[in-house]
């Protein structure tokens, strides 16, 4: 099964660690969308400035934290995807809320280790 990945906080900037999860979800065989603050490409993949509305999207991957996600609870939970992985620094107990009360499966992990774990 692809578990189709939004990216959310995507950074073409060297160092990021969402430049990283990127790279690891293509190598990982993932299908990816980014969104970021600016546009770009990273391995194949545009990475969007703006809301994009894709189907099927199983996990939503944090790199924003809570107060820059306050624009995105709606988004993101309209998106419907099945996980909500808070990376390091992105938990928002009011997002949390949300999803568990759609029946998002919530994780507070790296996506980075998950995946290179075999945990993803």
């Amino acid at each position: 099964m692809n578990k189709k990945t939004l990216v959310l906080g995507a950074s073409s900037k060297p160092g990021r660690f969402s430049l990283l999860a990127i790279k690891s979800l293509v190598k990982h065989g993932f299908e990816v969308v980014a969104i970021g603050p600016r546009q770009d490409v990273v391995e194949g993949i545009p990475i969007f400035d703006y809301l994009v509305f894709p189907t099927d999207i199983h996990t939503v991957t944090l790199y924003l934290n809570r107060f820059k996600q306050e624009q995105y609870l709606d988004y993101i939970i309209n998106l419907n995807p099945k996980r909500i992985i808070f990376n390091p620094g992105t938990e928002n107990p009011e997002l949390f809320k949300l999803a568990k009360q759609k029946g998002i499966e919530v994780s507070f992990d790296c996506t980075l280790v998950l995946l290179s774990t075999g945990q993803y």
